[in-house]
């Protein structure tokens, strides 16, 4: 007789659930508080009181099943559907009781019984998780991942499982249906074991197949096969022989979605203030991204470590206490992809052409830093026919927490490159904790019929959204400043969202692809330090709130309004710009993934299909409009 084991893993139901289903969820689970984390990652439950008795079994077992004779474990080789198991404890008991029914039970530790508790005689039945580790993946790659799809799929319960198992009848082996969401790699690994009565035959392979009893749509049946290893032999007549033993090996592909679901989990139980889930799926997002290799492995860890600091209130220091390591981050940064170059480039472009036929020029940089933008712009203005104009530079930059003047070293070397060039040079350095603490009057503007200016800024406007009213007063004093031109370069993204969840979500899809894009740098020194470099800005997007998390980046389209609400009016970047800006990244490592694109007279630099950032030219707009109108 075939027998199939039902009670060994009964069909139970689980309907979709929305938001409100996913928090009583976390509340149960964070309830009992006593399932093993790691065999929850596979899919087993089992209590952290029970791991003991558990262990112990398996070793019993192992022994029962290596002891055996031949008619001990034909019964099990032939005749019987098994089941994966979610009561782990349950199972080992029900399998000894079949192999090796003379032992007692074992005694259960501190009273209580292994399986599950049974009121009046009848055995309650499992109840299956809804774990969003084991949420179905449709997508193969999971370095960049398309978040929207995965909060899709984390966001439903696993489905139900069949009632009627089928099996499949022929000489090659026999079909498993058993109702789960993940697809594992299984693999054979060679072991002793003792298989009798069969004829000396090829070693037969068995197919798990799962396949999904949703209510609102069926799939194929998805065959995984568990591979026999070369060296296998069968043999019969009951000899003990070198065989196979079947062990589950979770993929690295499997590994990555469930990653991606872990992390999004975890920011979930972050806003919903469940510190304990929070903990405890951290910790899981760390031993999951063992098993990724290249840009998710990386991305995983540095999002881990911010919600970690989230968690435990272990905030970075920002402002930053050591300015020369972000510089030199930075200059890493710059050498390793094409960014901070498109955005010099570009920004130099637009402003080179605002400046043609005038004989006087000052540029006000909101982003001095090391200067790395200026020596292309002079070089350019060195070889305008007609001669150079002569150059006035403004660099604001904050302070060195040891007091040193970086700004005043930055123009000593710009002034001997331009004595070099033949360029008339003047620069001045202005310290300022905050671009919003700038003042019209300190900058010595002169006529403007005597003298061009432009502002320059580079990924600096975002930080000022943390304080309220500051982006408004910057944009008023530049008014006041009546630039030919003011050239910006912000982040393409949306970082700046008041839910906790999606602002999460946006930044793991964005830093995602800009970590994919590193992945083809030839140095690896100045690719390590890149990754530093960007996972100081996913610290403070994650980890901090308020004043602190300045890194709130928004999209092309926030700006646009930004501007307009403030009195400004797009220059369009032109075609040349946009041929430049992609010669420019041809000579860079081939430009392969690379692209440029024109988005409404500006210019976005993206990895494949996604945009990474974005430089916009703007003037004033009316000449009659009164600088208050710009604050509104």
């Amino acid at each position: 007789m075939k027998r199939e084991h039902h009670h060994l893993y009964p069909p139970t139901d689980h309907p979709s659930t929305s938001a409100a289903g996913k928090s009583k969820m976390w509340d149960e689970d964070g309830g009992c508080g006593g399932d093993d984390e790691l065999l929850a990652v596979l899919g087993y439950k089992v209590r952290s009181s029970d791991m003991a008795e558990v262990a112990q079994k398996l070793e019993q077992l192992e022994e029962v099943m290596f002891s055996a004779q031949e008619d001990g474990l034909s019964h099990l080789a032939s005749e019987t559907v098994h089941y994966n198991p979610s009561d782990l404890s349950s199972w080992l008991e029900s399998m000894l009781s079949e192999l090796n029914p003379l032992p007692p039970p074992l005694p259960p530790p501190g009273g209580f019984g292994g399986g599950p508790l049974s009121v009046s005689g009848v055995p309650s039945r499992p109840q299956a998780v809804g774990n969003p580790f084991l949420a179905r993946a449709e997508s193969s790659s999971v370095t960049t991942v398309d978040l929207r799809a995965d909060q899709r799929l984390h966001s439903s319960a696993r489905s139900s499982l069949k009632n009627e198992p089928h099996q499949e009848i022929g000489s090659s082996g026999i079909v498993f249906d058993e109702e789960s969401s993940s697809d594992y790699d299984l693999k054979a690994i060679p072991g002793k074991a003792v298989f009798g009565g069969a004829p000396t035959q090829a070693p037969t392979r068995t197919r798990l197949a799962s396949s999904s009893s949703s209510s609102t749509s069926s799939s194929a049946v998805t065959a995984k096969r568990l591979k026999s290893s070369p060296g296998d032999v069968a043999v019969g007549g009951g000899a003990a022989v070198e065989s196979t033993r079947p062990v589950v090996l979770v993929d690295s592909q499997e590994n990555g979605v469930r990653l991606v679901h872990a992390l999004m989990a975890c920011a979930e139980a972050v806003q919903q203030s469940n510190l304990s889930i929070a903990e405890a799926l951290v910790k899981q997002i760390g031993f999951l991204a063992i098993s990724q290799a290249g840009a998710m492995r990386k991305v995983a860890t540095f999002f881990a470590e911010a919600l970690a600091r989230r968690i435990y209130r272990v905030y970075p220091q920002n402002p930053p206490l050591d300015h020369s390591l972000t510089d030199a981050l930075q200059m890493h940064f710059y050498e390793t992809c094409p960014y901070l170059k498109f955005a010099h480039f570009t920004a130099n472009q637009a402003i080179l052409e605002a400046f043609e036929g005038k004989s006087r020029v000052h540029v006000i940089d909101f982003s001095m830093n090391q200067g790395l933008q200026w020596p292309a712009l002079m070089q350019a203005l060195a070889l305008r026919p007609g001669g150079p104009p002569s150059f006035r530079l403004t660099g604001i930059g904050p302070p060195a927490p040891d007091n040193s003047d970086r700004l005043q070293d930055v123009g000593w070397k710009l002034a001997q490159l331009a004595e070099t060039i033949h360029v008339e040079f003047e620069y001045r350095g202005f310290v300022a904790n905050s671009l919003a603490d700038l003042d019209a009057a300190i900058l010595e503007l002169r006529p403007s019929d005597a003298e061009a200016v432009a502002v320059n800024s580079v990924f600096e406007l975002h930080k000022l959204l943390a304080r309220p009213g500051a982006i408004e007063k910057v944009l008023g004093v530049v008014r006041q400043v009546r630039p030919e031109i003011v050239t910006v370069v912000e982040q393409e993204a949306n970082h700046n969202g008041p839910v906790f969840v999606d602002r999460f979500n946006e930044s793991l899809h964005y830093y995602s692809t800009l970590f994919d894009s590193l992945e083809g740098c030839a140095n690896t020194q100045d690719k390590a330090m890149s990754e530093v470099y960007l996972g100081k800005q996913i610290c403070n997007v994650v980890a901090c709130e308020g004043a602190d998390r300045v890194e709130r980046h928004e999209t092309l389209a926030q700006w646009r309004d930004r501007f307009g609400a403030a009195g400004f009016v797009p220059a369009h970047l032109g075609s040349n710009a946009f041929k430049q800006a992609s010669m420019l990244l041809a000579l860079f490592a081939g430009g392969d993934g690379y692209r440029v694109e024109e988005n409404g007279g500006c210019l976005t630099l993206g990895w494949h299909t996604r945009p990474l950032i974005a430089t916009s030219a703007w003037r004033v707009g009316c000449p009659n409009a009164p600088a208050a109108a710009a604050a509104h």
